[in-house]
């Protein structure tokens, strides 16, 4: 059928229940971020849920995350770790570092976790610095959107043949599609956008779920 479905807050909740297997903890974690003024900025429970899935399908050891927040999607990756995996999670903020850790500690999930402070791009260019390229098997982004073209840069050399990345706000509210919009955030997406259509590296599927998520494989 090709018919689009609209997706309405009922189909979103219907979703969520059925298609998830949200946690105690992370129901606990997801709840107490929703109290919080900056809320909007959590990931989806259904994105979540995808984020775990993807982890699993890659049989995945090695995983970053860059833009933490609460630790809520940080939550949902390290569950589907296994005991001697390793997230590296970077924040360029410590605001809500306690928080999170304290939902990750009841989980049992915070030795699987490094927590790090600081400008994503630096702590990437640290990391390729210390031998880490083609190491990770999944990489999620969800920071400054300025950067996201620089983020995939790094991102693509220290992510292994056969491994993804995860970008989120790909859509940016729609303002993407907007030629009156020209805000900084909004433009880099664009050529990063641009550009996955045409980088031969990867192949990509970009998917209209929440404010748009697309997926891109490093193929070479």
């Amino acid at each position: 059928m090709a018919d689009r479905l609209e997706m309405t807050s009922d189909l979103i909740d219907y979703v969520c229940q059925q298609g998830t297997r949200e946690t105690a903890p992370l129901e606990t974690l997801r709840k107490h971020t929703q109290s919080l003024p900056e809320a909007d900025m959590r990931v989806p429970q259904e994105q979540g849920q995808l984020l775990h899935f993807l982890i699993k399908t890659l049989n995945a050891r090695k995983v970053m995350e860059l833009g933490v927040f609460t630790g809520y999607s940080t939550l949902w990756m390290a569950s589907a770790l296994p005991p001697d995996g390793r997230l590296i999670a970077i924040d360029k903020r410590k605001d809500w570092q306690d928080l999170a850790e304290v939902h990750w500690e009841k989980a049992g999930v915070r030795s699987k976790i490094d927590f790090r402070v600081g400008r994503a791009e630096r702590t990437m260019a640290t990391l390729l610095e210390e031998g880490e390229e083609g190491s990770f098997d999944l990489i999620f982004v969800d920071a400054d959107k300025k950067s996201y073209s620089t983020y995939y840069e790094l991102a693509l050399r220290l992510l292994r043949t056969g491994g993804i990345m995860v970008f989120d706000n790909m859509l940016r509210l729609g303002d993407v599609i907007d030629p009156n919009i020209s805000d900084p955030a909004v433009e880099d997406i664009r050529l990063l956008n641009n550009k996955l259509r045409e980088d031969e590296r990867v192949v990509i599927s970009m998917l209209p779920v929440s404010d748009g998520l697309t997926l891109v494989l490093k193929t070479s």
